[in-house]
């Protein structure tokens, strides 16, 4: 999904989801609006939106604000919320991007609701058996995405071909990796660990990775991430989504223990105070808010979801992850290389939201 040439480039904005409300969000959208050159629609109540616009600079900045007095909150039921709540800024913020005024959408707002209003409005791309986010990990070497992060905990082996044919192009399109790496998560390197779902699916990419042109390496194990053996990870959503609640938790316990051992003593503050510069970079590789949002992939356009903690840094990271994905076409390489496939998905049912 693209913006034509005669209208300006924007990002959608839902300006009222997260813990933070519409103060980190707006900010968020001010720096990404100036650093990325780029417009943001800001869905949102207009009253508050604008005291928040109100303490900041925004000369020369494209900040339209589309109104809405409907919020889905946190604890609302993600499909009943989207059905009942039609002009929930979520929603709207998507439906911008399904009318092509917008690149892609971002909400840090109720998570299960954005893949909800995502497959409302957005539906699925034609072939695709169950979109899929992908969250990205920092690694030795760079990154990786790990695909599903929480979307299908449920998946059969077709699902998980599809998530690592996805997974792929994000990482090419995206992060500018050539043939990227594909690996399939399991308990061990060989090819036959792994439960009947890992055994049929490693057949399957090992069957059809030159037909889907990947770079399927086989399995890889969960120390294999954080050490960047390959690019992209492939799991079902119960596997993604531990695997990303394990890693917050080590982060934010080793960042904690680091900075309280600092501090311990005189020396230790005055060892800290050199190496200060390198542990900012160290953190900075940690921090989620480096990393924007996680990608909602196999919905036709860019819907990007972002932590519900996140600050003004997260959201301009995000806003600029939803332009990349909108610009450099990811939806629509996905649909194309799975007509490779030949394996027509069924209709898309609210059922499925």
């Amino acid at each position: 999904m693209s913006a034509s040439t005669s209208t300006p480039v924007r990002v959608a904005l839902d300006a009222m989801g997260g813990d933070k409300g519409p103060s980190e969000a707006v900010l968020g959208a001010i720096q990404a609006a100036r650093a990325y050159h780029i417009g943001v629609y800001l869905v949102g109540n207009e009253v508050l939106i604008k005291a928040e616009l109100a303490k900041h600079d925004t000369t020369g900045l494209d900040l339209p604000i589309v109104h809405t007095d409907e919020v889905i909150e946190m604890d609302e039921h993600p499909s009943a919320a989207v059905r009942r709540k039609k002009n929930a800024s979520m929603v709207l913020a998507l439906q911008l991007v399904r009318d092509g005024k917008a690149l892609g959408a971002v909400s840090a707002g109720n998570s299960g609701a954005m893949l909800a209003a995502s497959l409302f409005t957005l539906k699925r791309l034609p072939g695709v058996e169950r979109p899929a986010l992908g969250g990205v990990f920092p690694t030795a070497h760079g990154a990786s995405l790990v695909i599903d992060m929480g979307a299908n905990t449920d998946c059969k082996p077709e699902y998980l071909q599809q998530f690592a044919l996805m997974g792929s192009i994000y990482m090419e399109r995206i992060f500018k990796i050539s043939n990227p790496r594909v690996g399939l998560l399991a308990n061990g390197e060989e090819e036959g660990k792994g439960n009947q779902q890992v055994i049929e699916t490693h057949k399957l990419l090992k069957e059809n990775a030159q037909t889907l042109n990947l770079n399927f390496i086989g399995n890889v194990e969960g120390n294999d991430i954080p050490t960047g053996r390959v690019e992209v990870v492939v799991c079902d959503g119960f596997v993604g989504n531990t695997v990303l609640k394990v890693s917050e938790g080590v982060g934010e316990t080793m960042l904690a223990l680091i900075k309280a051992e600092m501090m311990k003593s005189l020396p230790n503050k005055l060892a800290a105070a050199v190496l200060k510069p390198s542990l900012r970079n160290v953190f900075k590789k940690l921090d989620y808010a480096e990393y924007g949002g996680v990608p909602l992939l196999g919905v036709n356009g860019a819907a990007i979801v972002a932590h519900g903690r996140s600050n003004a840094l997260a959201i301009q990271n995000a806003i600029r992850v939803a332009k990349q994905t909108g610009e450099t076409g990811v939806a629509q390489a996905i649909a194309e290389g799975l007509t490779k496939l030949h394996t027509p998905a069924p209709v898309s049912t609210p059922e499925e939201a």
